[in-house]
């Protein structure tokens, strides 16, 4: 039997593709990235752009679109709002290059990076105003434990999480995405569904505390974790399991990630899925933002301010001293007027601290980078 023939683009192609799965494929073609098949009749009708084609596979039509690489981000964010994962496959070398080995030499390609609704870095892409978590649930000997990282900022927390708290979680943290062992995706698929969130089912090898454990102190050049806290074999597998994952998407390029911080589950009041929408504390019930509690009262000037008065307000401290503290805070910046004038005139001025540190770190090489920034 004759073997179809192929050419050596569409052979990169569905090369590249085939080691990506799940993934709609952004294939650098010059100043446009292409996508082709299903990805492309699934593209032209999430984005609302025209399906085209080229050549012929199999005897049947190519179907293809494209999107302009400097308006890229744009489709990428229509696209992960819509659910989509994307790959981005750009030319590795100059097509002069290529032209020498031959005139059916073909570029080099290959992915540099997938982009989920929890890793996404791209300023345009970012609410300055809110977080970006991607969490991750593991349960280890039914002990459970949730996990979640804004790599945006690098802020990296965990906490003991059974099954029955995962919800309440969830709807305190609101992520985009959340990851979990592809043994334990079924227990949680429904929970996540319910607060809006993608669930990204992994290979149970991601959480396994041990190689977890060894991955995370990697990460932290350190030789053991006790000097971040005591953790569960659970809460290292979640946190494992993140990292693990960032380096997947990230091709090795992995973002600042800051120590982690263990929260205790009684140090902020419970607040069940149900009662927190229907308190409309950070989002009201039409959806918006517009019409909650944190719209009413912020009057913050900074990204930063705005992300930890949400965070304040969707997790209300128990800590009496800390609840005083932050009272005598507040009454010393209202009987300071002036002082209270001057500083926020200052911190209008101010860019987005955290952000601005996160890529820094990005452009250096990753979390080992940390010490330099300081």
């Amino acid at each position: 039997m004759t073997k179809p023939t192929v050419t050596p683009m569409m052979e990169q192609y569905l090369g590249i593709k085939e080691a990506n799965p799940g993934a709609l494929l952004f294939y650098r073609m010059g100043d446009f990235y292409e996508m082709f098949f299903e990805d492309a009749v699934d593209a032209a009708a999430a984005l609302d752009i025209a399906l085209t084609k080229r050549g012929k596979h199999l005897d049947q039509d190519i179907p293809m679109c494209g999107v302009p690489v400097h308006a890229a981000e744009g489709y990428l964010l229509t696209l992960i709002r819509k659910g989509f994962r994307v790959a981005i496959a750009e030319q590795m070398e100059d097509p002069a290059e290529a032209k020498k080995r031959g005139s059916k030499s073909v570029v080099k390609r290959d992915v540099v990076r997938l982009v989920t609704p929890g890793t996404l870095t791209e300023e345009s892409l970012l609410e300055a105003r809110r977080h970006n978590f991607l969490a991750a649930w593991a349960d280890v000997r039914d002990s459970g434990a949730l996990a979640w990282v804004d790599i945006s900022t690098g802020e990296f927390r965990v906490m003991a999480c059974p099954l029955t708290r995962l919800g309440p979680e969830l709807a305190r943290l609101a992520p985009r995405e959340v990851l979990a062992s592809d043994a334990k995706a079924d227990d949680c698929a429904e929970i996540v569904s319910d607060m809006r969130a993608a669930l990204t089912p992994i290979a149970r090898a991601s959480f396994d505390s041990q190689s977890a454990e060894k991955r995370l102190c990697a990460l932290y050049s350190i030789s053991s974790l006790d000097a971040f806290g005591t953790f569960s074999r659970a809460e290292i597998a979640a946190m494992g399991a993140i990292v693990d994952y960032l380096d997947i998407t990230q091709k090795g390029k992995l973002p600042l990630l800051r120590p982690p911080i263990h929260e205790e589950s009684g140090a902020s009041v419970q607040i069940d899925a149900a009662t927190r929408r229907n308190l409309e504390l950070t989002q009201a019930l039409s959806g918006g933002r517009e019409g909650s509690l944190l719209s009413a009262i912020d009057r913050t000037v900074t990204a930063g301010g705005a992300r930890l008065l949400e965070r304040r307000i969707s997790a209300p401290s128990r800590n009496l001293p800390q609840i005083h503290m932050r009272h005598d805070c507040v009454r010393f910046m209202l009987e300071q007027g002036r002082l209270s004038e001057d500083l926020r005139a200052s911190l209008k001025r101010c860019p987005d601290m955290d952000r601005a540190l996160s890529r820094l770190a990005l452009d250096r090489g990753g979390p080992r980078d940390m010490a330099a920034i300081r």
